[in-house]
């Protein structure tokens, strides 16, 4: 019987998975990002992204074997594939999310042994619409939910191992716990979650252990030691690998480049710093790119636009760009005189400590300029613009040039030096905040002249420095080795996940509305075949009854059990299997979706799936309790046809609302969805679900 519903459930789950998989031809909401990083893997060029290399790297593999030769732009959502092989790609996100219905049903088997609630959760994952939609197209979802169920079903066989202690099968799975505890963390950083769980798990393990008389200390400690061993110092040297494999994959310069330091760059073939040369010292005179030497800072860049009017004063825009062009150029020259040319006979001036200077824009002719109009966003810090004419401007155009940690009449040294700008007359120093200017502004990031001369932001170095009458040094001086560029990645990366703001008009959601199924997702709204993401209703609002039904029994349990009240060896066995299983399943949701209430970032629906399938999977659970429960509480003549009858009708409501709402998922009609006889107008339960 265990193998005749376990193969059902896998065919059933190739079926559902694989059917019109090539549907819709074109690329859906975040394939645009996703396929594109995938193809740089091919053609090793380096990008960023604010998510961990792993499933990427994936998704480029996929493609390689499929023959895909990262030539498709990716531009935006809509353009069809044409006769590019993307089906890959897809099929290989496809096959790890059509492993989470497995990974269910043996997980919830391993916590319970019980072949009912194995089956509800494998079911409960199978027949949910958000579920499948999610894990059908180019994105990092199919593996991360991957890794995170398959952490989880790791470290349950693991515990299950707990009479074998030290034998093969024991530090097998500890090993592949580990292993697949790096894979969560290597493709997003929420896998960390999972993470936490295990380690909790871990720690009750180590207490239990701890209690054993029969054991002396020392027993505990070799099992915290083969823990330690395999959940921290294995998964660290394996997150670093594979680190190690993306920076080395990724030799040649591409888009990403500037979101990283001066340094950084010098490894990447193709950029102008690897195996260039430039000036050591800077001179007036000098022609300089500015990058903001914070963590993924951009570079200095003004263009021919002036802020709005309402914004201060209507001067020309200076913004940080994290991409390199020709309006990132600055001359540098003394306050008090033009531009010395470079073919001049005049004798060469070192740029110094403590020096007055004025910033030309090389495009524009107009200089780096401040004044005492609020800044477009931070309006307590001042306006920072370009102003003037060929070159000639006022006194607000004047900034000291302060080195760190520099001495006295000390020259300015290409990127070996960080130094601030204050202004002459305000007072202030020149800085980026960050934050993401109005469309108006090219929602490139706003630069501004802080008050606060100890800001952090306010640290700028010299990247490119090009003067001909000045002799020329190698940039390899300055290469990183493997840990420098390791953490600078990640901090990069911490940076832009931070950052990430929703864009003028972009539906985002809040995560009080992921559990009840408040409003999905379109993942392809253009012309032809409508796709959108939404959970099974009924699934998703079961989800969270026997959630409470879980915390009733739990209390009603600890009631009974102070009282001194005793229930029936059979009825005692069932509710302590399902409150031990119900227990670790709730902290992983908690665990998966309490932390979103306190992050800053733009949230979607598809951040709860991670958390879905602990519900889920809890639920069956529970299910499992309910059927096994109520027929003992009618009399025995009628217990089995109960039984039956109850299974049959949880079973029969999933798959129709599965048949019901199918066509979220494999695609709805074009026509308005306001048209009275649409197929789908019926099933808007909520006014909130869009489709």
């Amino acid at each position: 019987m265990w193998w005749t519903l376990f193969g059902l459930i896998l065919i059933a789950t190739a079926a559902t998975r694989f059917y019109k998989l090539d549907q819709p031809d074109h690329i859906c909401w975040d394939e645009t990002h996703f396929g594109k990083f995938g193809g740089y893997y091919i053609n090793r060029t380096f990008f960023f992204d604010v998510h961990p290399p792993l499933g990427k790297m994936l998704i480029g593999l996929f493609g390689y074997l499929d023959g895909y030769n990262a030539t498709f732009a990716f531009e935006k959502p809509g353009d069809k594939y044409e006769d590019y092989p993307y089906m890959g790609m897809r099929a290989g996100c496809a096959i790890m999310g059509a492993l989470l219905v497995p990974l269910s049903f043996l997980t919830v088997w391993e916590m319970t042994f019980s072949l009912s609630a194995a089956t509800f959760a494998g079911i409960s994952i199978l027949l949910d619409h958000g579920m499948l939609t999610l894990n059908r197209y180019i994105l990092l979802d199919p593996p991360l939910l991957f890794f995170i169920s398959a952490s989880v079903y790791a470290t349950v066989k693991f515990h299950n191992q707990r009479d074998r202690a030290f034998s093969f099968p024991w530090w097998f799975w500890l090993s592949a716990t580990g292993a697949m505890l790096v894979g969560s963390v290597a493709v997003k950083f929420v896998g960390v979650f999972v993470v936490f769980l295990v380690g909790f798990r871990a720690i009750a393990d180590l207490w239990e252990i701890l209690g054993d008389l029969s054991r002396p200390v020392s027993y505990t400690v070799k099992h915290f030691m083969a823990r330690a061993l395999c959940l921290i110092a294995f998964p660290v040297v394996l997150y670093m690998g594979i680190f190690y494999i993306h920076l080395q994959v990724l030799y040649l310069s591409g888009p990403g480049d500037g979101y990283f330091s001066s340094a950084f760059q010098t490894h990447l073939e193709g950029n102008f710093l690897h195996n260039a040369s430039t000036p050591r010292e800077v001179a007036y005179g000098s022609l300089l790119t500015l990058k903001n030497s914070v963590t993924g800072g951009g570079y200095l860049h003004s263009h021919m636009h002036l802020y709005p009017a309402g914004v201060g004063a209507k001067q020309q825009q200076v913004t940080t760009y994290s991409h390199k062009d020709g309006n990132n150029r600055w001359f540098i020259k003394k306050f008090n005189k033009p531009t010395p040319l470079w073919n001049s006979s005049d004798p060469i001036e070192l740029v110094r400590n403590g020096d007055l200077i004025r910033l030309e824009h090389r495009p524009t002719r107009r200089n780096l300029h401040s004044h005492k109009e609020p800044a477009p966003v931070s309006r307590k810090h001042y306006q920072v613009t370009g102003y003037g004419e060929n070159g000639t401007g006022d006194a607000n155009d004047v900034w000291r040039l302060v080195i760190e940690s520099g001495a006295e009449n000390e020259p300015l040294e290409t990127m070996r030096h960080k130094f601030k700008l204050v202004h002459y007359l305000q007072n202030c120093v020149l800085s980026t905040t960050k934050k993401t200017l109005p469309k108006w502004g090219y929602e490139q990031q706003e630069v501004t002249c802080n008050p606060n001369l100890r800001d952090g932001a306010a640290v700028w170095n010299v990247e490119d420095n090009r003067f001909p009458r000045l002799p020329n040094v190698s940039f390899s001086a300055y290469k990183l080795n493997f840990l420098q560029r390791f953490l600078e990645a990640h901090a990069v990366m911490f940076s832009g996940n931070a950052g990430l703001k929703p864009k003028d008009g972009e539906l985002t959601s809040r995560p009080w509305m992921w559990p009840i199924n408040l409003r999905g997702q379109f993942f392809s709204a253009g012309e032809g075949v409508k796709i959108y993401l939404l959970g099974n209703p009924i699934i998703w609002w079961s989800n969270l009854v026997f959630m409470g039904f879980y915390l009733t029994l739990f209390a009603v349990k600890s009631i009974r059990d102070r009282r001194g009240i005793i229930s029936s060896p059979q009825q005692l066995a069932l509710q302590e299997r399902a409150l031990s299983a119900c227990g670790w399943l709730y902290i992983g949701w908690l665990l998966h979706y309490v932390p979103f209430w306190g992050m800053g970032r733009i949230l979607y629906f598809h951040h709860y799936f991670p958390a879905l399938l602990f519900s889920s999977m809890m639920s069956g659970v529970v299910i499992d309790y309910l059927v096994e429960s109520i027929p003992e509480l009618l009399p025995s003549g009628i217990r089995n046809s109960a039984y039956h009858m109850l299974v049959g009708v949880i079973v029969s409501a999933l798959f129709y609302s599965f048949y019901l709402f199918a066509p979220l998922t494999y695609g709805m009609s074009s026509g308005p969805s306001t048209e009275p006889n649409s197929t789908m107008h019926g099933m808007r339960w909520l006014e909130t679900w869009e489709f």
